[in-house]
């Protein structure tokens, strides 16, 4: 059974104190979205090394097969399907592949993310879009892929890896931030919602990490916390859904800071945060916009929203 509201926080407290056991893989199928790259190739190694027939998602194929060649490497079996999580159609159409290819999925990783990590007024209103497109709406259209199959089954697992900014904004991650705390918000709303219709055997686990060295976020700052590598990410993620837990946060230490800044008056907050360094350096590049049938009328436009979507292309600076 899944607690919620103050009791979420006793919950993991105890948890903390007492993890219960974890639960056995071994031959569950499980699909990881951007499992091509950083905590997603970490978790698809992982749970081939605990005997899961691994799925991969990702619209990077190189990155993708190198993966897959190494979870082979430990032994176990791998499936690979490129797609573009932002579209809801492409998900739609790979879900329906895969489906007839392998059968339904008992542990779903919605892992695919973006991020820009710049100031609010610069960003195009297109990669705001996409921000909630890939972070967000795309565990939406994932989950109801897969759900169904798994309430027939009385076996599934939903594992959101949102982040740490959900629970606290952070400058320059204004689009990030919001889109994880949806994350966030969606895992607790669905999990509820799962126990309220009889699903209780229906698990919704979502990762709260720290900045972690993926390559999304080129200069993460926090006096605090060390930066966190793909792997150890990973493992703690993997290890709290095994043992059923809601919320995991990485590091556990985390957990308590975020409760204390809770606590806290909001300018004091961020005083705190403000002393301590914690956010990013701003990285965000606005798009060069060309169009391809007419490069001479996109002279002088520089944001995406000018120029007809079917005729603009993105060359990063």
């Amino acid at each position: 059974m899944w607690f919620h509201g103050p009791l979420t926080d006793d919950f993991t407290f105890i948890q903390l104190l007492f993890p219960p056991g974890r639960r056995d893989v071994t031959g569950w199928r499980v699909l990881i979205t951007g499992g091509g790259h950083g905590i997603g190739r970490e978790m698809a190694l992982e749970f081939g090394r605990l005997g899961a027939d691994v799925i991969l998602w990702d619209i990077n194929v190189e990155d993708m097969e190198n993966t897959a060649d190494d979870v082979r490497a430990v032994g176990a079996k791998v499936s690979t399907y490129t797609c573009d999580v932002s579209r809801a159609d492409d998900i739609k159409d790979v879900a329906e592949r895969l489906r007839g290819d392998v059968g339904g999925v008992d542990v779903l990783v919605n892992n695919a993310g973006v991020l820009n990590g710049g100031t609010f007024l610069e960003m195009t209103s297109a990669d705001i879009r996409k921000t909630f497109e890939v972070n967000t709406l795309a565990q939406f259209w994932t989950v109801r892929e897969f759900l169904p199959g798994m309430i027939d089954r009385n076996r599934g697992v939903i594992l959101n890896i949102a982040s740490a900014s959900a629970k606290s904004g952070t400058a320059y991650l204004v689009d990030y931030s919001s889109s994880k705390a949806a994350v966030l918000v969606f895992s607790e709303a669905l999990a509820e919602e799962m126990a309220l219709l009889g699903y209780s055997w229906i698990q919704v686990t979502v990762v709260c990490p720290a900045f972690v060295s993926t390559g999304l976020c080129r200069n993460p700052k926090d006096r605090i916390n060390r930066l966190l590598s793909p792997r150890e990410t990973a493992l703690a993620a993997i290890d709290g859904m095994l043992r059923g837990e809601f919320v995991v946060h990485v590091p556990k230490s985390l957990w308590l800071g975020l409760k204390f800044s809770e606590m806290l008056p909001e300018r004091a907050h961020m005083r705190i945060k403000s002393s301590l360094n914690l956010g990013i350096d701003p990285q965000y590049s606005p798009p060069v916009i060309a169009k391809v049938k007419d490069k001479e009328k996109c002279q002088g436009i520089t944001d995406l929203d000018q120029v007809p979507g079917e005729d603009n292309i993105h060359c990063l600076q």
